[in-house]
């Protein structure tokens, strides 16, 4: 084989990664990032806190419910085609987020790219799992997963330097050539799919309503729960209403010919244990998202700059093992792998429990540096199991499951965290704040050591991948 055969066999993947990873990256880089900015716009709209808290609220709300919707579609109706408008319904919606003149119209334009967002994280997992062979698989997540975590933690450092240095409209407006070079190239180089549906499958309506009024529901109690005090009965209500709906949803897939959730994937201890796990991560991942810059800026004095950089010795450790871990998984399957990132990243936690107002920079280096080390081993072998346990036709739900587990984690990392945090806050004293802290941390790492067991009781996870591989 020549090296120019050899060459432009390898090359379309790369690209079609390419494609995927800059839509995962300018999905979480601009969710992340719209946080920092919401005083500012507070300020120049002159609107109320719990008004311009809908710009992100709605945004979760549209983009959590929506996302097995558009993961089974792309099973029906082919991925390439919704990926790509996708793109499109995203550049408009932040276009049009950048033009707002005031506060509400700047929540629907968010709306707009909220429901961009979801397909775009709805199907690039089921895109590389199906352009990559099950050898390569886990190092395409681990890149893929990469850039998710990466928009997630750069957001809030690039979201303030564009609102001290332009503006925070620029927040939104980057991501206008970056939405129009991504469309080129999934339009060149991802391949058309075929839709792999059975004679006469059709989309389950009734299951989308009910999915993401349980959802929305859950989500809003869980989003101001700790804002509004857990004991509030509007709060009580919006649990309760959520989970009799979530109820009401597995009744109803479980009875339907074609679900949008087949629930017999669930029956695969590889996927059951692969999503329960994803949930316990990024719980662990998000608290350290949300406290620590509580604990740099409030707790120890640093600047919002230093605290950013900071805050980065985590991605880029995460951006090292990542593919290397992926890569490492397609070798020898996912279950070691998994099971000793979470180690890592509880330990790095329980590390980071131990912090107190005058403990060293180099500690705090250290413990970022464990929890972004376990994170990065853990995410490609856990993300590839969940792909490889579901069926071609089945590729599109698997992977609209592995993005609502995301969401749902991160939810729950922050609503968790803040909760326990805030409780302790209302001492008002410098060691209520640490013990909040540490708190906190202990809990996240106890999350992240019960992922080591769901991990490492997935059966035969290796053997699985290995006889995909060679299948």
């Amino acid at each position: 084989m020549s090296l120019s055969k050899s060459f432009s066999d390898v090359r379309p993947k790369w690209w079609i990664l390419l494609a995927v990873g800059v839509g995962s990256l300018m999905g979480s880089l601009d969710a992340s990032a719209v946080n920092i900015i919401l005083p500012t716009v507070r300020r120049e709209f002159g609107s109320s806190v719990a008004t311009v808290e809908w710009v992100v609220t709605l945004y979760l709300l549209v983009v959590c419910g929506l996302l097995l919707t558009f993961g089974r579609l792309g099973d029906l109706h082919g991925h390439k085609r919704l990926y790509i408008l996708g793109f499109a319904i995203f550049t408009i919606g932040s276009a049009a987020c950048g033009l707002a003149w005031s506060v509400a119209p700047l929540i629907v334009a968010r709306a707009v790219q909220a429901l961009g967002a979801a397909i775009l994280f709805a199907c690039s997992p089921a895109i590389l799992t199906s352009n990559f062979p099950a050898s390569e698989r886990g190092q395409a997540l681990g890149m893929q997963a990469v850039m998710v975590y990466l928009g997630s933690m750069a957001g809030p450092v690039l979201g303030g330097w564009f609102t001290d240095h332009l503006s925070w409209r620029a927040v939104f407006y980057i991501n206008v050539p970056v939405g129009i070079m991504a469309s080129v190239l999934s339009i060149k180089f991802i391949p058309r799919d075929q839709p792999k549906k059975q004679k006469n499958e059709t989309f389950d309506i009734a299951g989308a309503i009910l999915f993401m009024a349980a959802f929305a529901v859950l989500l809003l109690g869980l989003n101001q729960g700790y804002a509004r005090g857990w004991t509030s009965p509007l709060i009580q209500c919006s649990f309760v209403s959520g989970i009799l709906l979530l109820l009401l949803f597995i009744t109803l897939e479980s009875r339907v010919p074609h679900p949008l959730l087949d629930l017999s994937l669930f029956r695969k201890t590889q996927f059951s244990m692969s999503v329960a796990s994803a949930v316990l991560n990024y719980i662990a991942v998000f608290t350290v998202l949300f406290l620590m810059p509580f604990y740099l800026i409030q707790g120890r004095g640093e600047s919002t700059g230093r605290a950013g950089l900071l805050l980065m010795i985590q991605p880029a450790i995460m951006t090292i093992c990542a593919p290397l871990s992926g890569i490492l998984s397609d070798r020898i399957g996912t279950r070691r792998p998994a099971t000793l990132g979470m180690a890592l990243l509880g330990t790095g936690l329980f590390l980071l429990s131990r912090l107190g107002a005058d403990s060293s920079m180099i500690f705090v280096d250290v413990a970022l540096g464990v929890t972004g080390l376990g994170t990065g081993i853990f995410i490609a072998p856990n993300n590839s199991a969940l792909m490889g346990a579901a069926q071609a036709n089945r590729q599109g739900m698997a992977a609209g499951v592995l993005a609502t587990a995301r969401n749902a984690g991160m939810i729950l990392g922050v609503g968790i965290a803040g909760a326990i945090f805030t409780s302790f806050l209302t001492h008002h004293t410098p060691a209520a704040f640490f013990k909040g802290i540490h708190t906190s941390f202990l809990v996240a790492s106890a999350a992240a050591f019960l992922g080591c067991l769901t991990s490492a009781v997935r059966k035969d996870a290796d053997g699985d991948l290995k006889a995909q591989s060679t299948g």
